[in-house]
């Protein structure tokens, strides 16, 4: 792998690398979701026990932020991104071995606990980044995770309608990704800030964090839910084929994909606060549109437009939050991912008791939370 590195200059490799760190944290989360539907049919799960491995999932992530945060102040934020990501490429395939529920809960607990880690790394970079750069770049950064998320459902629908198995899928992602992380977390410099032992690596959102915290979690409870059950809901609701079902991420990541590219500069016109509160109001609009099912093509077109809506969300919140340094992002990331802990499995229950109809339009009352909350957090901007 070392020989790769020297067949493009250092600063190109650093411009490329921050990206890919996102695209790849999106390969990862989309090839999860696409293959959920399979890993469920395998194990016989039903939607309360499925809620659980998800529950599993989110428990993983948010007990993983003060780690996350010592991780990043103890090696900086590239070096914590490829120990991160190795753990998260090799629990990956693990996914799929899984022979009963209790140990998928734990493997998932794992997934999650990676993922939180190099999150939290990738987008301490993106704040150094921008800092650097003087401008609004975190929305640029976060639409390569759609990139990310937009090609690993499609390779998943590709997967499933050809039969390949979960396990062979996931092994074929964390092959192929792998050397790229390494040469992509070892091209950056280091953003290790210089130690201080009276600052505290972990801390729980307050003050104004607290506003921050709470846009992030419905905003994680959103894209978790529509991520985790909007294939199930193409299944079971209009019995597509395992092929097409994770086509409703898919369009919710090309959407979302499409908005972050121009959301950085509406940001600066606009700003924040305006451009988070009009798009969750998009999103709600998007998921009561899927919700009724009428017919495969609307369903996939609500969720994508709630991809559009929920776009500016986590670029912004983790943006303001990331100026105030690694600890509150670390703080504000343990409020917001408290989302994607509760969301998921609280959807299933929801579809267990009154159905994934139900469920999903919870999630569009949630979308509206985010438009008022947005318009009072005045530390957004």
């Amino acid at each position: 792998m070392s020989a790769i590195a020297p067949s493009l200059p250092a600063s190109r490799l650093a411009r490329f690398a921050a990206p890919f760190l996102f695209i790849l944290l999106g390969v990862i989360y989309a090839s999860w979701a696409a293959r959920i539907p399979a890993i469920r049919d395998g194990l016989l799960l039903n939607p309360a026990q499925l809620g659980l491995v998800l529950l599993g999932a989110g428990f993983g992530a948010v007990l993983s932020f003060p780690l996350a945060a010592w991780m990043v102040d103890r090696f900086g934020g590239p070096r914590a991104a490829w120990y991160a990501g190795l753990g998260l490429l090799t629990i990956l395939p693990c996914l799929a071995l899984a022979p009963n529920l209790i140990l998928l809960i734990m493997i998932a607990f794992g997934l999650g606990a990676g993922s939180g880690c190099f999150d939290v790394a990738i987008n301490a970079i993106g704040t150094e980044q921008e800092k650097q750069a003087g401008r609004s770049t975190m929305s640029l950064l976060h639409a390569w995770f759609c990139v990310g998320t937009l090609s690993g459902a499609l390779l998943g629908s590709l997967m499933a309608g050809l039969s390949i198995t979960p396990l062979m899928h996931f092994g074929i992602v964390a092959g192929v990704l792998l050397p790229a992380l390494y040469v992509s977390s070892h091209a950056l410099p280091s953003t290790r800030a210089p130690h201080d032992p009276t600052r505290k690596l972990f801390a729980i959102a307050h003050g104004p964090l607290v506003m921050l915290g709470i846009i992030g979690f419905c905003g994680a409870v959103a894209e978790g839910s529509i991520a985790d059950w909007s294939g199930i809901f193409m299944t079971d609701r209009l019995h597509v084929h395992d092929g097409v079902a994770p086509l409703a991420f898919a369009g919710f990541a090309c959407l979302m994909l499409l908005a972050r590219l121009i959301c950085d500069p509406l940001k600066d016109r606009f700003g924040a606060r305006r451009i988070v509160a009009l798009g969750a109001l998009i999103a709600a609009v998007g998921i009561f549109i899927a919700v009724l099912a009428i017919n495969v093509p609307l369903t996939i077109a609500g969720f994508a437009l709630a991809g559009a809506g929920l776009a500016s969300v986590f670029p912004f919140v983790f943006s303001a939050a990331g100026r105030h340094g690694s600890t509150a992002l670390a703080a504000v990331a343990t409020f917001s991912y408290s989302g994607g802990l509760m969301g998921p499995p609280v959807i299933g229950f929801l579809a267990q008791g009154w159905g994934l109809q139900a469920g999903l339009a919870f999630v569009g009352i949630l979308a509206v939370s985010i438009s008022v909350a947005a318009s009072r957090a005045r530390w957004l901007e």
